[in-house]
């Protein structure tokens, strides 16, 4: 028996795969550069370092778009964890500076890339409400605290698509829990604001007055 054409369509296949196999080493390495880069900028954000998150983000962003045309029209998959710390940092960015949360066409990201970022930023808003608790910002506590439960509401719905954006479902119960752990938190700090103002008001009314 003849073999000739399987060996020949073996070598093909051989040089295919090394080929996919050499893009996808390149891509999970590449990826590392840009998590850390986002990474950074979600540090820098909670910093108070606009500017260097800003310069953070640009530099993930134009590693994503490099790293696209590597992945395609094969290796995509691996594209979701950076795109999703990018979507994380990108979220975050929005919110810290009080502009609209952009879409998944705005970040040029896949789907599933949108949902999972958009799920982890809920935890970083979450610091971002501690941190207004502690500097005595309540209001600002509670409006974030409001941007936490409506990205919650509005996801809530994509568990049913756990199984093709795998990790979903799992993501939403830790927000669910995050989201019950700052309410509880907001709402101890809203109490002890106005109990401070009342103890203010009363000390005012008490004050004696001067002769």
């Amino acid at each position: 028996m003849n073999f000739e054409t399987v060996e020949k369509s073996l070598e093909l296949i051989s040089r295919e795969l090394d080929e996919v196999q050499e893009r996808r080493e390149s891509i999970l390495k590449e990826s590392r550069d840009v998590i850390s880069l986002a990474s950074r900028a979600i540090v820098s954000l909670h910093v108070g370092k606009s500017k260097e998150a800003r310069s953070q983000l640009r530099s993930a962003g134009i590693a994503l778009e490099e790293l696209r045309r590597v992945a395609v029209p094969d290796l995509h998959r691996y594209l979701v964890p950076p795109e999703a710390e990018f979507v994380e940092a990108s979220i975050l960015h929005a919110v810290e500076s009080v502009k609209p949360i952009p879409s998944h066409k705005d970040l040029g990201v896949a789907s599933a890339s949108y949902l999972l970022g958009l799920l982890d930023a809920i935890g970083e808003i979450k610091r971002a409400v501690y941190d207004r608790i502690r500097q005595g910002r309540s209001g600002e506590a509670l409006d974030l605290f409001e941007i936490m439960e409506r990205l919650y509401v509005l996801l809530s719905p994509f568990a049913v698509y756990d199984h093709v954006a795998q990790g979903v479902k799992r993501k939403l119960d830790v927000a669910r829990i995050l989201i019950e752990d700052t309410r509880a938190a907001v709402t101890e700090e809203i109490r002890r604001s106005e109990f401070m103002k009342s103890i203010g008001k009363l000390s005012r009314t008490l004050r004696p007055v001067s002769k």
